[in-house]
């Protein structure tokens, strides 16, 4: 992962990080010392400030922002496997701020903002690499779509333009763009700010980070149940033994339903598989973030020469993690008629996560009728972008008790009084 920037620990509470040389490295190498744990085990206490169920990028985030920017230590972050082993650990790791709506919009640049300055803030390379995100447009109904989302992100203040064939052959001169193409391109949404970043040193920062501030980290715990007394929070059941906490934030992906209806709040999402692969490394070649709505496909290139794809989520609801041929199939036809030059490279694995749904492809942020417990769950297959702003916004909600504007409008309450807030447009696959 490499090691992060000198810092002497001074700044807001950080015990004091280890200087290392290229010479100290080498040493330790050869004399086999253990190194030091990124983050601490604890016994499990019976009482703290705040749970965190879930041990992935939303998490984490939220317990590092609740002890950074609010002061508020006291917390537990729980985990029945291990950290990043969820969605956080499963994802392509996209990022980008080119949404559909101005809520979207806004809230995923801010994302974008922090995740910029990441790194610095925790001290720990996160590996984020703007290489700028294409949309590529199909059809005119797709172009005008295209066209619509790049004037609602420039009111936002978000660099992204619809740009012709002829430039999308400069950025990526192995795509087919000619007329005859079997699925012509007739232009794409290019996002500059957007681009990739490495997932699990984004949830090891956290991680990291939080601990440093004084929060437990609990990996193999799992949750079991939520008391409620008088609609309130009481206390949270694990496999571990019982905590009391007056407050509750459920960010688990995949099995945020089964949270939530511990303390008996409905919530209106679906589960379902996301498949991706990889290939084995070869030399460069793609320098941007590349997706077709239209062909259900995206792919990125890592550092190492991988080319990373993936799809929309399968079109059935499930629990299951496990690939399957048809996409593979449909996958590696999609993408050979994007870029015919690929044929010869071979795929490596695949794998899938679990993806919750919501109606307008939108997340469900907020309190909830149950007092002290508040949600952070239907991300679709956006969540990784948003881990940022997410953990933010909450720890800045449990801390005040106030909503920020921000996460406003993705309050639960929307799908009962119909004020959807409509991202398939940019999210379905969007990545």
């Amino acid at each position: 992962m490499g090691v992060g920037g000198a810092h002497d620990g001074s700044r807001n509470g950080h015990r004091p990080t280890a200087r290392y040389s290229a010479f100290a490295l080498f040493t330790r190498g050869l004399r086999k010392s253990p190194w030091p744990r990124a983050w601490r085990a604890h016994d499990l206490r019976p009482s703290y400030d705040v749970v965190i169920v879930g041990g992935g990028v939303h998490g984490l985030a939220t317990a590092y922002y609740l002890a950074a920017n609010h002061g508020i230590t006291d917390v537990a972050v729980l985990d029945k496997g291990y950290i990043g082993s969820g969605g956080s650990g499963r994802n392509t790791a996209i990022v980008r701020s080119n949404y559909l709506t101005p809520e979207g919009v806004r809230f995923y640049d801010r994302s974008v903002k922090l995740y910029e300055r990441l790194s610095a803030d925790l001290n720990f390379n996160v590996m984020f690499s703007q290489r700028g995100h294409l949309t590529l447009a199909h059809n005119d109904s797709s172009l005008r779509t295209m066209r619509w989302r790049a004037e609602v992100n420039k009111l936002e203040g978000v660099d992204s333009e619809v740009i012709s064939p002829e430039d999308i052959k400069r950025l990526v001169p192995y795509m087919d763009t000619s007329a005859s193409a079997r699925y012509p391109i007739l232009g794409a949404l290019h996002h500059p700010p957007g681009g990739t970043i490495r997932h699990d040193a984004v949830v090891w920062g956290y991680a990291r980070g939080a601990d440093a501030h004084g929060v437990h980290i609990h990996q193999g715990t799992e949750v079991t149940g939520i008391q409620v007394a008088r609609d309130r929070v009481t206390a949270v059941r694990t496999t571990r033994g019982d905590i009391a906490t007056p407050v509750v934030v459920n960010c688990t992906a995949g099995w945020s339903t089964l949270i939530s209806d511990m303390v008996g709040v409905r919530t209106p999402v679906a589960t379902f598989p996301l498949q991706a692969a990889v290939t084995e490394p070869v030399k460069p070649f793609l320098d941007t973030v590349v997706v077709s709505g239209s062909l259900h496909v995206y792919v990125s290139q890592t550092d190492r020469g991988e080319l990373v794809f993936g799809a929309s989520v399968d079109p059935f609801t499930s629990y299951s993690m496990r690939g399957s041929l048809e996409f593979i199939e449909e996958l590696a036809g999609h993408v050979l008629a994007l870029m015919p030059s690929l044929s010869k490279v071979r795929l490596l694995r695949q794998w899938a996560g679990l993806c919750d749904m919501t109606p307008d492809y939108s997340p469900i942020m907020g309190p909830t009728p149950v007092e002290g417990f508040y949600l952070d769950v239907g991300w679709g297959t956006y969540g990784f972008k948003a881990g940022p702003v997410s953990g933010e916004s909450m720890a800045e909600l449990i801390a005040t008790t106030k909503t920020p504007e921000i996460i406003a409008t993705f309050d639960l309450a929307r799908f009962a009084d119909g004020r959807l807030v409509g991202e398939k447009g940019a999210a379905s696959v969007g990545h």
